[in-house]
């Protein structure tokens, strides 16, 4: 039993270790949370044989302890759980005895309480203040392979995890680090540093300083990206731009990367971590005083040598010896040039001309073709209007094209002095750029330095021969090529054109555009009406080609005569009636009201009289209501006269008249009345 007794308090002060160890663990854990690199360190050392070792006592211990306590009897656990809980009892109330005890009373036989006062004040001053989340310089007192001890001037050193040193291979004792105070003690009474967050926080400081003073920093190009290269300035990650790398134009990249150089801080922004760091502000700063100096120095047609620095669409760069100059693409030949590249190249030492200076706003044009003679005083003097030149086509716009004859001498050659023709297409239709042209020079002027050319002058003039090829009378087969409102644009052949109005298209129909008529690109059969050779019109007709209807329509539409129309258009006025032999006639509005009194609408077929006819006006008028008012008319003028034989009758036979007789009179009016409704009525 003396052994069962034993084994289980031995089982119960294992488990009252465990539970005060725990905290110490906790604690360990909040360090390990702290700082992701040591944990990771520590979780490999877990891993080594020697923790393995130690994992397998301690299981092997405590599989024999349960083994121990399954044997032990419940009653006897019980008696020695209660004596332990006596001991503990006794242990706390010891323990709160010893910290009542009053360590000031205790009678030293070295120092009196003066003295002891005065040296607890050396002392104190010898002690740095510390603060939480402070950055601090600090003193590595020792150096492991998993910690780093620092002294930080505190009643306790700090110890770092040996990973947050990893950048720092040579690390010794006696080095100075920056840490930053976590907690100044933890449960275990230990300062807690962190030398990682500190170096964060030390950068940010050095490069918010560096941005507000205008500090110069050093970095390294770590590598390249996206418009520009990464620089590692105090451990943060900048980025400095393509364009402030220099003040040249940075061809490759990639020969920056490892490279260290000096940097001025541009913008910080801390709450999304960026930094922008310039190199090319230093190099401008430099050379500001030698601008000052060249510019002072410029004159109007100074003749300098520069390097080309660089060259785009529309000029060369050069570098003067610390400030540009630009060579506008104009100025570089007296010929047309599409690009700076056809002459200079990059690096290419030239001999340029200060054509104007800015010094306010520094700038500098210079001109490169200046410095050779222009090519137009070089011309042949014998030139003149007149003759005839070759030459390429390099420019080509919608009014024409420009030849170049030699280098630096072009001329005009307009669209319209390319082709006979009236009708003016674009110079595409012509040419392109590269073709050889043979033209007639139309006019010189050397002083102004101005040519215009054209090659129709150099064929046959059609309008000379107009008369034999196309006299007046004569038909032919031509090609419709455009419409306006008033007519048609024929081409009778190359350069001729003429016009059919469009008047001139039909005899019979009333044509509003010639789009009723005809479509572009058709043929169409004209006779020649008309020439005017100093205007160069021809006027051509197309209805002439067959005989005048109206001729015929005068025997077959007679004024007062009736006939079948159909109504095909309304207008306003009136309406479009379709007679016989295809002949349009007009109704005036009030002449188609209908016998019901209703008015007629397009598509009814009704009798028309013909109201007037005129052949050269070539005009109908028509009506429908005159077809049936005429005969109620008549029909009113007949009983009148009946009525009036009547009476007089009457008035002959007898020449008193009685009463009696009145009504015998009045009856009988009523009856010729009667009888000449009756009648109407049947003409009806």
């Amino acid at each position: 039993m003396s052994e069962v007794k034993k084994a289980t308090e031995k089982v119960v002060e294992n488990q009252e270790k465990q539970e005060e160890s725990t905290p110490v663990i906790q604690d360990s854990k909040e360090e390990i949370q702290e700082s992701e690199e040591t944990s990771k360190e520590k979780n490999k050392e877990e891993d080594s044989p020697d923790a393995l070792e130690e994992k397998n006592d301690e299981v092997q211990e405590v599989v024999s302890e349960e083994a121990a306590i399954q044997e032990v009897e419940e009653d006897k656990v019980d008696e020695v759980i209660e004596e332990k809980e006596v001991k503990k009892q006794s242990k706390s109330e010891k323990k709160e005895v010893e910290e009542e005890f009053d360590w000031d009373k205790l009678d030293s036989s070295d120092y009196n309480e003066q003295q002891w006062g005065d040296l607890e004040k050396e002392y104190l001053l010898t002690l740095s203040s510390v603060e939480d989340k402070k950055v601090l310089d600090g003193t590595v007192v020792r150096v492991t392979d998993r910690e780093v001890i620092v002294d930080i001037n505190f009643k306790s050193d700090g110890v770092i995890g040996r990973s947050e040193f990893r950048y720092n291979s040579e690390l010794k004792a006696g080095d100075i680090v920056e840490v930053l105070v976590e907690k100044q003690e933890d449960k275990n009474g230990q300062l807690i540093l962190s030398h990682r967050r500190a170096r964060v926080l030390r950068a940010w400081e050095k490069v918010n300083t560096a941005e507000d003073t205008g500090e110069i920093v050093e970095g390294t190009i770590k590598s390249r990206t996206k418009g520009g290269m990464i620089v590692e300035v105090f451990g943060i990650e900048a980025f400095l731009p393509g364009s402030q790398i220099d003040v040249k134009p940075i061809r490759d990249y990639d020969e920056y990367v490892g490279k260290k150089m000096e940097f001025k801080v541009l913008k910080v922004n801390e709450a999304f971590r960026n930094v922008v760091v310039s190199h090319k502000v230093l190099i401008e700063a430099d050379i500001e005083d030698q601008k000052k100096e060249i510019m002072s120095k410029l004159e109007k047609g100074q003749v300098l040598e520069g390097v080309v620095k660089n060259t785009t669409s529309y000029g060369v760069f050069v570098d003067l010896g610390g400030i540009d100059g630009l060579i506008h693409i104009t100025d570089l030949s007296w010929g047309r040039i599409a690009h700076p590249d056809e002459i200079v190249t990059l690096d290419e030492k030239i001999n340029v001309v200060i054509l104007d200076f800015d010094e306010g706003k520094k700038r500098i044009q210079l001109g490169l073709k200046q410095l050779s003679e222009h090519p137009w005083d070089s011309l042949k003097k014998d030139i003149a209007v007149g003759d005839k030149v070759k030459g390429k086509v390099v420019v080509v716009v919608d009014y024409g094209v420009f030849v170049e004859m030699q280098p630096g001498i072009e001329a005009l050659l307009h669209v319209s002095e390319m082709s006979w023709s009236t009708h003016l297409r674009s110079a595409n239709d012509f040419f392109r750029v590269g073709d050889e042209v043979e033209a007639q020079i139309l006019t010189l002027d050397k002083e102004e330095r101005k040519m215009s050319l054209g090659i129709k002058q150099m064929q046959e003039d059609p309008w000379s021969v107009i008369t034999k090829k196309f006299p007046v009378g004569s038909k032919h087969n031509v090609k419709v090529i455009n419409f306006t409102n008033f007519g048609i644009f024929v081409e009778l052949s190359e350069g001729i054109d003429g016009l059919v109005h469009i008047s001139d298209l039909s005899w019979t129909k009333k044509i509003k555009h010639p789009a009723e008529f005809t479509s572009i690109g058709e043929m169409l059969d004209v006779v020649v009406l008309e020439i005017d050779i100093e205007n160069r019109r021809i006027s051509l007709g197309h209805k002439q080609l067959h005989d005048n209807p109206w001729d015929t329509y005068e025997t077959l539409f007679i004024e007062g005569n009736d006939y079948k129309g159909k109504i095909t258009e309304m207008f306003d006025k009136g309406a479009l009636v379709a007679l016989e032999h295809n002949v349009e006639a007009f109704a005036p509005k009030n002449h188609l009201e209908k016998e019901n009194g209703a008015s007629a609408g397009v598509g009814e077929e009704l009798d028309f009289k013909v109201l007037e006819f005129s052949k050269e006006n070539k005009k109908i008028l028509v009506s429908h209501t005159a077809t049936f008012k005429q005969a109620e008319e008549k029909a009113k003028k007949s009983s009148a006269k009946t009525t009036k034989k009547v009476v007089e009758k009457i008035q002959q036979t007898q020449q008193k008249s009685t009463l009696g007789d009145l009504q015998v009179l009045s009856s009988l009016k009523d009856d010729i009345d009667k009888k000449a409704k009756e009648k109407d009525s049947d003409n009806k």
